[in-house]
C-alpha cells in the first residue's frame, strides 16, 4: 500500500519517510490549496486541482504489481495526468464524486453530467473557473477506461451518468470493516466506560464538524428535535465528532458530548452505548459511521437519499425518512424507540446485515472477480 501520509506502523504501508518527503508533501498540498484560490464560490465543499506532477507513475509502473487499485488520491497526491501515465491495470474505487467532477468533491448542480461550459456555471461561482479546467484535463487525459468501483448505487448511477465514466465499467461494492472487530457489546458496560447515563434512552449523531457542515443535516435533525419535546421520555442526545461548545445550545434535551473519539475501541463503546444513531445527512456516500453501527447492532435512522439506503434497510435495520423531511425523521426516531420488542429485532437484523453485506469475506470475493475482469481486460 502506497499513501501520501502514513499514520501508522505497518510494514505493508509505505509513505514518505525522510523529513524532506514529509516536507514537499506539504508543500504540495499548500500550493494545491493556493491554486483553488481563484475560484470564488459559495459552496464549502473541498475542491482539488490535482495538478502537480509527482513520481508516483514511474514507481507505480516500476513495480512488480499487476494491478494497480486506487482509493482517494487527493491533496495533491496524484496529479489528473499522473493517473494517465499510470499503464497497468487501474481499479479505481471511488469515495465521492471527485473523479467525474471537475474540482468539487461533491456537487450539487449537474455539469459533471452534462459538460462543464460556461453557461452552466452555477451562480455562486465566480473568479477563474477552475472546475471547468480541472474537468476538461481529465476528459482529455483520461482515455483509456479504468474499473470503477464505488461503495453505494448513488454513486454508481452518478459515475454512470457523468461524461467522463458513462463508458467505462462500473459496479458496486460497499466499504467493508471487520465485523469480528465492530460488534456488539454489553449496553451497561459500554455506558459505563463512557460515563453515560445508564436507564434513559439515547440518541447519537456523529461527524467530525457536523454540527456546521450543511451536507450533515444537523440542522434538520434539530428540526426533528423540535417536534419530539416531550413524545420519548426522558430522551438524551450523544454528540461525537465534536467538543462541548463554549455556549451550548438548548436542543430541548440534555446532551453529552463525546468529543473526537481518537480509536475504535471508544467508538466501539459508543455505537454499543448509544441506542439509535441518526443520519441525516442531504448528501452522503456511503458512511462508515451507520455500517459501524449496524455491525454493532445499533439501528440507524437516516434520509431516503444517496448511500443511506445501500446501509439502512426501511422498517428492518431502522428508518428511511422522506428526504428533508423533518416530520418524517421524527417519526422514525419514535418509531424505532417506542416498541422495545420490534427494537430488539432491529437491534439483531442490524448486525445479521452487517455481517451478510459489509464483512472481510463477502467483499473480498467481490473484489477478487474485479480484479481479475481488470488483469485481462
Amino acid at each position: 500500500m502506497l499513501v501520501n501520509e502514513s499514520l501508522i506502523h505497518d510494514e505493508t504501508v509505505e509513505g514518505p519517510g525522510s523529513y524532506s518527503d514529509k516536507f514537499i508533501v506539504k508543500v504540495r498540498h499548500a500550493l494545491g490549496e493556493l491554486v483553488t484560490k481563484i475560484l470564488i464560490t459559495e459552496s464549502p465543499v473541498l475542491h482539488s486541482p490535482a495538478l502537480l506532477p509527482s513520481n508516483w507513475p514511474n514507481r507505480i509502473n516500476s513495480s512488480n504489481a499487476d494491478i494497480v487499485h486506487m482509493h482517494w488520491i487527493n491533496y495533491e497526491m496524484l496529479s489528473v495526468e499522473d493517473i494517465a501515465r499510470i499503464k497497468k491495470p487501474v481499479v479505481w474505487t471511488l469515495h465521492d464524486m471527485w473523479p467525474f467532477c471537475g474540482a468539487e468533491h461533491y456537487a450539487e448542480d449537474f455539469r459533471w453530467r452534462e459538460g462543464y461550459k460556461s453557461k452552466n456555471r452555477p451562480g455562486y461561482e465566480r473568479g477563474g473557473d477552475l472546475n471547468r479546467w480541472t474537468w476538461h484535463r481529465k476528459i482529455k487525459t483520461w482515455q483509456k477506461p479504468m474499473h470503477i468501483v464505488t461503495p453505494s448505487n448513488w454513486l454508481s448511477d452518478c459515475a454512470k451518468n457523468s461524461l467522463i465514466m458513462q463508458d467505462w465499467p462500473i459496479c458496486v461494492i460497499h466499504n467493508t470493516i471487520d465485523t469480528n472487530f465492530w460488534c456488539p457489546l454489553d449496553k451497561k458496560f459500554a455506558r459505563q466506560v463512557l460515563q453515560l447515563p445508564q436507564d434513559v434512552p439515547l440518541l447519537s449523531f456523529g461527524a467530525v464538524g457536523g454540527t456546521v457542515d450543511q451536507r450533515k443535516g444537523f440542522d434538520l435533525l434539530k428540526g426533528a428535535l423540535d417536534l419530539l419535546r416531550g413524545e420519548i421520555p426522558n430522551l438524551e442526545l450523544v454528540i461525537f465528532g465534536e467538543s462541548t461548545p463554549k455556549i451550548p445550545l438548548d436542543y430541548g434535551f440534555p446532551v453529552h458530548y463525546s468529543g473526537h473519539l481518537q480509536d475504535d475501541i471508544s467508538l466501539i463503546a459508543l455505537y454499543n452505548a448509544i441506542d439509535v444513531l441518526v443520519i441525516p445527512s442531504r448528501q452522503d456516500n456511503l458512511p462508515n459511521t451507520g455500517v459501524e453501527s449496524l455491525a454493532c447492532g445499533t439501528p440507524v435512522v437516516a434520509f431516503n437519499i444517496c448511500g443511506l439506503p445501500d446501509i439502512v434497510s426501511h422498517l428492518t435495520t431502522g428508518y428511511l425518512a422522506k428526504p428533508f423531511d423533518k416530520e418524517d425523521l421524527a417519526y422514525g426516531i419514535k418509531w424505532v424507540f417506542e416498541d422495545s420488542a420490534r427494537y430488539n429485532q432491529l437491534s439483531e437484523k442490524a448486525r445479521e446485515t452487517a455481517v451478510d453485506k459489509f464483512s472481510y469475506k463477502t467483499i473480498a470475493k467481490q473484489y477478487r472477480k474485479i480484479y481479475a475482469s481488470a488483469l485481462y481486460m
